[in-house]
């Protein structure tokens, strides 16, 4: 049974943060709230997570357009190839933010994900997740969880999430309702940057 801890995004409690840390890197997978819906996330550099995460979603791991979620741009540079002023202060501009950035990927990527060439990269405006980033020490990989209700995609009562994702997550942490609206998907490996998918974040921006 997954459990369920309530954390506050004002001051997420440390103790919980590292009893969720040391979850994730026994190969545990998380539900977590971000600046946008509530999404699936596991340590980026455990495999038997990943193939997890992969099974849930029914896609091939190696084919899987997961995000890697960073705790700033800091690190970027183990994932992503070099990119241009230009493309970096957009980054720099959006981030943190409800945006997903697609980017070239670079050669230090985990083995399951070296045949990829692009990345998406989010760096959420939320406390509770960057917390978790910064205590494990390396980017979370991460999905949103998806509702098959057509009319409400995305759940955003972590009770709710909780009954519904018991049996196939360690934890579900509760830092209050989410949102509904998914992140802003933006293209930057393109001439000029591309919206792929309009979300929360405004496109206004670039």
């Amino acid at each position: 049974m997954a459990e369920l801890i309530k954390l506050y995004n004002e001051n997420p409690n440390q103790k919980q943060i590292q009893h969720i840390v040391e979850t994730l890197r026994d190969g545990g997978l998380i539900i977590y709230p971000t600046d946008t819906v509530y999404g699936l996330g596991c340590d980026i550099t455990n495999v038997s997570a990943l193939e997890r995460i992969a099974q849930i979603k029914n896609v091939k791991l190696e084919k899987a357009n997961f995000s890697f979620v960073c705790e700033d741009l800091s690190n970027l540079s183990d994932y992503v190839k070099q990119i241009d002023t230009a493309t970096f202060k957009i980054l720099k501009r959006c981030l943190p933010g409800p945006y997903t950035f697609i980017l070239p990927g670079g050669n230090n990527l985990p083995n399951v994900f070296k045949k990829k060439k692009t990345v998406g990269i989010r760096v959420p405006d939320n406390n509770i997740c960057k917390a978790i980033v910064t205590a494990l020490g390396n980017p979370i990989v991460s999905t949103s969880i998806r509702d098959e209700d057509e009319v409400l995609e995305y759940t955003t009562d972590p009770e709710l999430i909780r009954e519904k994702w018991d049996k196939l997550v360690e934890i579900v942490i509760d830092g209050g309702y989410g949102d509904n609206i998914p992140s802003t998907v933006i293209d930057l490996t393109t001439p000029e940057p591309e919206v792929i998918r309009e979300g929360k974040g405004t496109v206004e921006i670039m």
